[in-house]
Parts: structure tokens; C-alpha cells; sequence
């Protein structure tokens, strides 16, 4: 028998004006922007490394002016979206949103709490016009209002109308609108190992690799095709003579290549996208790690070459406010005042409205209702189970 949310065996499915401020680039990749895809710590080694340029960081106006709050008082949110872009794919071709979290700071000004969105969660999307094309509006998978608002756009356009139309989708649904806004492109974190000599971090659960594998001479294939299926979930068909790569329980030292691809896994995962988010999560924790090692922070060069390589995976919006008071707003928060929240209790909730896609369960909505209100820390208080553990 087939659970939902589980991969299965071979010919099966499963479900699924701005201020410029080069200060700024540099706080929000090792504080804001590291936690995209992350579940905490990212604040480890923020004091640090600010002395440190991040030059080539990308600042764009991503989001629309008129949504953002005009004084840096009370509670503030940043939306932050990774993506993934297969090495080979046109540009042209519009882009899904892999990674949806909001980075919420309340009005203490305190402490900060990430929250992730499902990207399958089934969602109504808004009617949007990106200059080039009109959506008329409809229901998708959350993370396709991104590719929609992008769609027909490349570079910079794509990237300010995928924001705009994700944005405004999370306003309509749940009421939430933002002051600041990122999005990583997390296979730029290849080449952070990689200067970095590989990673050391351990594997939770036995992770078969859908994307890479091997012939019997040793050369390079994709594992399995994968293909829409019926239900609305994917479907893994094996490739004869190729053997996937499998990475196994246990402390592991991960190549540039391996990292990359083991955080990508989820096809083959029981808890599909909470398996990924958690594994994303170790491994942005093992990079800190290693970056604020004294190899590392005691090389100017290399952290430089860090910052950098950090950078060009990056763009952001800082939104109406200057450094300062972004500083004011988040200078006093520390990794032990960061906390991750998790959402539909850490694992798959389904959509009764679509097959393969997800909702969010009631917990979930009432958090996001105290986004919106910025009672984000008494609803926490009352609800201590919705932290996560690690």
C-alpha cells in the first residue's frame, strides 16, 4: 500500500527609490537570507563576518512599494524564496519557487521566527499582469504563483514579478504583506563548498539520489524519469543499468556535488519536502559551522571568497528602510533568539480540493492569522509544540 507523501518503487507515484546600502548585502546573507532554506543558527556568526565586503550581492526591487510599511516600529516580515533551476534549463522557461519561508520579527524588535510554507500547498492565485502577460488568476500550488508572475520575463523582471505575484498571493490568502524580500538561488551553495573544501555533516535517513547516477562504466546518468502522473503527484520510472547514488546513515564528508545534490532529494523521501527542509536545514548549519571555524575566520581571503561566491547566489530588497534601522530592528538577535516554526506539524497534510497538492492544517493558519496580527510570540507561548526541536 501506497501512504501519501511517500516515494515508492519503480512505475508508481507519489504526492507531492530604494536606499543602497553594501552594509545591508552583507547582514542579510549571513542573517536573513543563509535562513531561507534553513531552520535556525543562521545568526551564529553574524558579528563576525560583518566587517567583511559581500560586493557583488544583487540589490533589485523586488517587491511593490505600495504593500510595505512605512516606519520600522512594530512587526516586520521578510519573504524569502529559494530556487532551483535545473543546470540545463532555458532561460525563458519560467521558474517554480523551491523554498517559501517568512522570517518574522515582532514588535520587540527581539527575536525572529521562520516560518515555511509548503510549496505544493494549494493556493488562490490573484489576477496579475507582469507587463508581457496577464495571468487571469486561478488555483496552483503556491509555488507556481512565482513562475506565473515571471512568466514570459527573464533576469531581473523575472525575479521583481515572480516576487510581486508570490507576494500578493500570500496577501490574498492568508493577509500577510512584507517590508524586505531575498531570493537564493541554492545551487550558487555548490561553489560556497566548494571553496570551502566540502562539507562535514551527518545523514539522517538512508537518501536515494533521483538525479545522479552511474553506469556500469562508471559514468555519469540520471537515475530515474520522472513524469506527471494522474493523481497529480510524480511518477519514478527506473533507468536500466543505472544505479543511483545512495547516501547512507552516518557522518559523512560531502563533496560540492554530493551536498548539492542530497539537499535537493525529496522524491524518494517518507516525509518528502519536511525531509528536505530538515536536510537543507543540517546542511546550512554544518556550512556556519565550518565558516566560523578558525580555518576559515582566521583567513580574511578565504571568508572574503566565501562572502562572495555567498553573494552571487543572492539578490535582495531591503524594502523603504536604510541600514540603520534594520540594525535597530534585528541587531539585538542572536541564534539563541531564532526560532523555527514548523507547519502542518512537520509532515504532509493533503488538499481535499486537489490530488497531490497539500493544505494547511488549522495550527498553521492560526500562526499565519498571528503573523498578520503580530501576536506571533503569545500564540507560541500558548502553542510551545509548534517549535521545532532542533
Amino acid at each position: 500500500m501506497v501512504m501519501e507523501g511517500r516515494a515508492v518503487a519503480k512505475g508508481k507515484t507519489r504526492r507531492k527609490g530604494r536606499r543602497r546600502d553594501p552594509l545591508w548585502a552583507r547582514l542579510l546573507v549571513v542573517a536573513g537570507a543563509l535562513m531561507m532554506i534553513v531552520a535556525g543558527g543562521a545568526f551564529v556568526v553574524k558579528d563576525a563576518v560583518l566587517g567583511y565586503a559581500t560586493r557583488s550581492v544583487a540589490q533589485e526591487d523586488l517587491l511593490p512599494q505600495t504593500d510595505q510599511h512605512k516606519s520600522i516600529k512594530g512587526p516586520k516580515n521578510i519573504l524569502l524564496m529559494g530556487i532551483d533551476p535545473r543546470p540545463d534549463q532555458d532561460p525563458n522557461d519560467p521558474i517554480r519557487a523551491d523554498s517559501i519561508l517568512i522570517l518574522h520579527i515582532p514588535a520587540s524588535h527581539d527575536m525572529a521566527f521562520l516560518i515555511s510554507i509548503p510549496r505544493d500547498t494549494w493556493v488562490s492565485i490573484p489576477r496579475y499582469n507582469n507587463g508581457k502577460r496577464t495571468y487571469n488568476g486561478g488555483q496552483d500550488k503556491i509555488n507556481g504563483a512565482f513562475a506565473e508572475g515571471g512568466y514570459g520575463l527573464t533576469g531581473k523582471d523575472a525575479r521583481k514579478h515572480g516576487t510581486g505575484l508570490l507576494a500578493a498571493t500570500i496577501k490574498q490568502n492568508w493577509g500577510i504583506t512584507f517590508d524586505a524580500a531575498a531570493i537564493v538561488d541554492f545551487v550558487g551553495f555548490q561553489d560556497v563548498v566548494r571553496v570551502l573544501g566540502g562539507v562535514d555533516m551527518y545523514v539522517d535517513q538512508r537518501t536515494v539520489s533521483v538525479h545522479i547516477g552511474h553506469d556500469a562504466q562508471g559514468n555519469t546518468k540520471v537515475p530515474y524519469i520522472q513524469r506527471p502522473a494522474a493523481n497529480g503527484g510524480t511518477e519514478l520510472i527506473e533507468v536500466k543499468g543505472v544505479k543511483p547514488v545512495v547516501y547512507e546513515v552516518g557522518y559523512q564528508h560531502l563533496a560540492a556535488w554530493q551536498a548539492l545534490d542530497y539537499v535537493r532529494q525529496r522524491e524518494t523521501l517518507p516525509n518528502s519536502d519536511y525531509d528536505r527542509q530538515r536536510h537543507q536545514q543540517q546542511f546550512i548549519k554544518a556550512l556556519l559551522k565550518k565558516i566560523a571555524s578558525k580555518e576559515v575566520l582566521g583567513s580574511p581571503g578565504t571568508l572574503n571568497k566565501v562572502l562572495e561566491v555567498v553573494g552571487r547566489a543572492m539578490t535582495i530588497d531591503t524594502g523603504p528602510f536604510g541600514l540603520d534601522d534594520w540594525i535597530f530592528a534585528m541587531g539585538g538577535i542572536d541564534g539563541d533568539r531564532m526560532v523555527t516554526l514548523k507547519t502542518n506539524n512537520g509532515g504532509f497534510h493533503a488538499s481535499t480540493e486537489h490530488p497531490g497538492a497539500e493544505a494547511l492544517d488549522q495550527t498553521t493558519l492560526d500562526l499565519l492569522a498571528a503573523v498578520r496580527g503580530g501576536t506571533v510570540p503569545d500564540f507560541v507561548q500558548s502553542n510551545p509544540g509548534i517549535a521545532a526541536s532542533s
